[in-house]
């Protein structure tokens, strides 16, 4: 791990991505709590409606940037209206149920938000196009992003004292931003691809934030395939949240020198929705092949490591989310108990 990393949370850690299903805040932060010990998180409820889904979540983050819901997704107000506190009470709730649930906790606690690329891509501008088509709408909403989320973790310090506050930037358009496949307003064109370097100028801001506030780097999720990790390194990014069964063999070298240099794998090996699950060694077995083929020491696999869902787990029954993410507390300890 490198010198610089905060991520030292010992091995066989699991967690989850984000998203839990039902509207209940009190039942999702007491499912989550009870479920991740060593790594729990802020979970999201987008089946409450616009506000809690994540792009209306971090839009009401922002700071002197507004967003109502229209036919066609989020679009940027010129004022603060319903959409935006509706977006900002949820957020409290969710707020007040980790806090109830977390009296006396100290370790890593993940909170989430949409990363710059993402968010540039589904927010429209007052014209209907996405701020992604505006090079200086991009910068502002950096910028704002950036104060919003120093609030937010520093509310999440405040309410957890003892948490050690890991911030997850949720960015699933990231590798359509850089190869220039994201849809225009129209559906006919495709915005042009972002230049590589202001891509990551962005995430460097956020990246200098959250080890401003939290002491520790963002890490990056992504459930869309072709995870861009070697710009994600570059950016200073330490962690990275990924669907494990989109990997192909192309991205074997990319994930080894991210391993080397001593960043932390989120690996989605489980399910997202409803499903049977396997034995807890069995979900990670693919896991331990890609170590073994990338030659990689086995000892260090599950400090590595953190085994998480697929992708977030908005779309599964409630009894199923409770057991994926015990299932994914059991073979990450899996992995620590039989790294070879």
């Amino acid at each position: 791990m490198s010198e610089k990393s905060k991520f030292s949370w010992g091995a066989g850690v699991a967690t989850g991505v984000g998203s839990m299903p039902g509207t209940d805040a009190r039942e999702a932060a007491k499912t989550v709590t009870g479920s991740l010990e060593a790594l729990p998180y802020l979970p999201e409820l987008p089946a409450r409606g616009p506000g809690a889904d994540m792009i209306g979540r971090t839009a009401g983050l922002l700071v002197e940037v507004f967003a109502h819901v229209e036919p066609s997704g989020w679009r940027i107000s010129d004022r603060p209206g319903r959409d935006t506190r509706r977006a900002r009470s949820w957020l409290g709730e969710d707020l007040d149920a980790i806090e109830e649930f977390t009296q006396g906790y100290e370790g890593p606690l993940k909170v989430s938000a949409v990363g710059p690329w993402t968010l540039a891509s589904a927010l429209e501008l007052r014209g209907g196009e996405a701020a992604l088509s505006d090079a200086g709408a991009c910068r502002d909403l950096v910028a704002s992003l950036v104060e919003g989320l120093r609030n937010h973790l520093t509310e999440v310090r405040r309410r957890v004292p003892g948490a050690q506050v890991v911030l997850q930037l949720d960015e699933p358009s990231l590798t359509a931003v850089l190869l220039g496949q994201v849809r225009t307003a129209s559906g006919y064109r495709t915005h042009r691809a972002v230049d590589r370097a202001v891509v990551e100028g962005a995430l460097r801001d956020l990246v200098a934030l959250a080890r401003d506030v939290t002491g520790a780097p963002p890490v990056v999720h992504s459930c869309a395939p072709g995870v861009p990790f070697a710009l994600l390194r570059r950016a200073g990014i330490e962690g990275v949240s990924f669907d494990f069964s989109l990997l192909t063999e192309r991205d074997d070298e990319a994930i080894g020198e991210a391993a080397e240099a001593g960043t932390k794998l989120f690996a989605g090996v489980v399910p997202g929705v409803d499903g049977p699950l396997s034995d807890p060694a069995g979900s990670v077995m693919g896991v331990r092949t890609l170590w073994r083929r990338l030659g990689l020491s086995p000892g260090a696999l599950a400090e590595s490591v953190v085994i998480t869902p697929s992708c977030g787990l908005a779309g599964a029954s409630p009894a199923y989310a409770r057991a994926a993410l015990a299932h994914c507390a059991r073979a990450a300890r899996s992995l620590a108990d039989n790294p070879e």
